[in-house]
């Protein structure tokens, strides 16, 4: 397998809707243990395929990593059936390096997804799990984190990724 470079804000990819992920193949299969090794070695707790340049409705979440205790799920076409309660939670990105924004999200979502394999399955996501699996949702619909904060706040981090990007085209 093979850790896939992360595309950064402000590339295109990562501003698509995406299409339906196909369940059951040999491609979905070797992109989703890509997916799995990227995001912990990046390290992250969550990764969505337009992260990898890809614009299918696939994304991988390990939130019980963050304690020691890897637990990966990997959810084609995933789609939130409930949720309940709300939550604030500072998140971070990988595809915006170095920022950060609060976050109200459902505390508490019920997913419905397809596995690997094409069956369709549920999972209740609560707390540091549902917050990832709905940041790697948003992804999914071209919706970045960036979009989460101020105005102010946004033309900021875009001042600095020009600046940056300035830097390294000297």
């Amino acid at each position: 397998m093979a850790i896939l470079p992360i595309k950064t804000f402000p590339d295109p990819v990562l501003r698509r809707k995406c299409e339906d992920a196909v369940p059951d193949t040999d491609e979905i299969r070797k992109l989703a243990a890509e997916m799995l090794e990227t995001m912990y070695a990046a390290p992250g707790i969550g990764l969505a395929a337009p992260q990898v340049g890809v614009s299918i409705r696939l994304i991988t979440v390990d939130a019980a990593n963050a304690f020691g205790h890897p637990d990966p799920t990997v959810f084609l076409n995933p789609r939130i059936i409930g949720s309940s309660e709300n939550i604030a939670f500072e998140e971070g990105c990988l595809s915006l390096p170095d920022f950060t924004v609060e976050v109200d999200r459902a505390r508490v979502v019920h997913v419905q997804f397809e596995d690997l394999d094409g069956e369709t399955k549920t999972v209740l996501a609560e707390d540091l799990f549902a917050v990832a699996v709905q940041h790697e949702m948003d992804h999914l619909e071209g919706i970045l984190l960036v979009d989460h904060s101020s105005s102010l706040k946004r033309e900021m981090y875009k001042r600095k990724v020009r600046k940056r990007k300035a830097a390294e085209n000297r």
